[in-house]
C-alpha cells in the first residue's frame, strides 16, 4: 500500500504498495505491435458504429481492459486537497503481539478542541507500506477537507502491520492481536477512544474485514479500497502468508460473508484492478459499492478518498467506542 501505490508489475515511481504478486493481474504492458493491432481494431469499431464502441467500453470485446490500460484510459488520478491538515501525532511503541516496535500515528481534524470525544477509525495500510504511508497518501488533508465541508469530525489512526503480513498471524507476528489487545490501550494513553470503525487499502482491506469479524456484530463502518481478497487457494498461496489451504479458508473474508464485516460496509475498486472481481463479491452486502475505471494505485485511492472519508464520518456519528 504505499505512499499508497503498487509496485512489482504495477509500480509507479515514488510509491510502495504491491499489487503485482497479490493476484493474477492482467499484463501491465502491451507490446507495440499488440497496441497497434488494438488501435486498428478500435478504429474499425468506430467506423462500424457506436454500438461496437460501447461494447469495447463495457469489456464485451477482447482486449478492452488491456487496451484502456495501455492508452491510459483508466480514469484520472486523484490529488491532495489544498488545505492545511490537522494535528498528526507519531508515537513509537513496543508491540508484544508483533514482537516489534511499531509506529502509531493519530490524525485529527483541524480545531478538534476535545479529541477524546471524537469517534476513532483505524486506517490499515497495504503491502510494502507502513503507517506513515497513510499520511503520505493524504489522509490528514482529506479528513480536513471533509470536516470543512460539513462531514462530522472523527480521528484516524494508522499503525504498522508489517510489510507483507496481510494483517494475519505469521509465525509469532500477530497484527490482529495488536489491533485488538494493544491499540485500545495505546489510544487510551492519548485520551482517545477505542476504534469504532475501520478502513483499509489493498492488503489493509483484507485485514480490515478480519478485524471487523473479530470485533463482532456491533462493529461500525468499514470502508475498503481495492481490498486484497482471494477467490481461490492458488491465488492466496502465491502471497506466501497462509500456512496452508485450511488456514486460508479459516481467515479469507470472502468465505465468511455470513459473519460480521462492519456496518455499514463501503467498497471502492477500479475495474482495471486485479482484485476487482473479488471485490465485486462484497457488493451485495455493501451499503455502497463503487467500481469505476481505475487501477491498483494511489492515483485511484486519492480519487475515491473524499467519498470514503464522507462515508466513514457520516456512519461514525453517535457510535459508542
Amino acid at each position: 500500500m504505499s505512499h499508497g501505490e503498487s509496485h512489482g508489475d504495477g509500480r509507479r515511481a515514488g510509491h510502495g504498495e504491491s499489487g503485482g504478486d497479490e493476484a493474477s493481474a492482467p499484463a501491465r504492458r502491451v507490446g507495440r505491435r499488440t497496441l497497434l493491432r488494438f488501435a486498428a481494431a478500435a478504429g474499425g469499431l468506430a467506423l462500424a458504429g457506436a454500438g461496437a464502441g460501447v461494447a469495447m467500453a463495457e469489456d464485451l470485446l477482447p482486449g478492452g481492459v488491456r487496451l484502456r490500460r495501455a492508452l491510459g484510459l483508466t480514469g484520472p488520478d486523484g490529488s491532495l486537497p489544498p488545505i492545511v491538515p490537522g494535528p498528526v501525532h507519531v508515537e513509537r511503541l513496543r508491540s508484544q503481539a508483533r514482537g516489534a516496535t511499531v509506529q502509531l500515528i493519530t490524525m485529527l481534524p483541524p480545531g478538534a478542541a476535545r479529541p477524546g470525544d471524537l469517534p476513532v477509525c483505524l486506517a490499515l495500510h497495504g503491502r510494502g507500506a507502513d503507517a506513515q504511508t497513510m499520511v503520505d497518501t493524504g489522509l490528514p488533508q482529506f479528513l480536513a477537507e471533509a470536516v470543512a465541508a460539513g462531514i462530522p469530525p472523527f480521528a484516524l489512526v494508522a499503525v504498522d502491520g508489517g510489510d507483507a503480513t496481510y494483517w494475519h498471524l505469521t509465525g509469532s507476528d500477530d497484527p490482529q492481536r495488536m489491533l485488538l489487545d494493544e491499540v485500545p490501550g495505546w489510544l487510551a494513553g492519548q485520551g482517545l477512544r477505542t476504534p469504532a470503525g475501520a478502513m483499509g487499502i489493498s492488503m489493509g482491506g483484507s485485514g480490515t474485514l478480519r478485524y471487523a469479524r473479530n470485533r463482532g456484530a456491533r462493529f461500525g463502518p468499514v470502508a475498503l479500497l481495492s481490498p486484497a481478497l482471494f477467490r481461490d487457494w492458488p491465488a492466496a498461496r502465491a502471497v506466501e502468508v497462509f500456512r496452508d489451504e485450511a488456514d486460508w479458508r479459516e481467515h479469507e473474508p470472502l468465505l465468511h460473508l455470513d459473519q460480521p464485516h462492519g456496518s455499514p460496509l463501503g467498497v471502492w475498486c477500479g475495474t482495471e484492478d486485479p482484485f476487482c472481481e473479488a471485490a465485486r463479491g462484497l457488493a451485495a452486502r455493501a451499503a455502497q459499492a463503487h467500481f469505476p475505471r481505475g487501477e491498483h494505485d494511489a492515483g485511484f485511492w486519492r480519487r475515491v478518498m473524499p467519498d470514503t472519508i464522507a462515508f466513514l464520518g457520516n456512519a461514525l456519528v453517535g457510535l459508542p467506542a
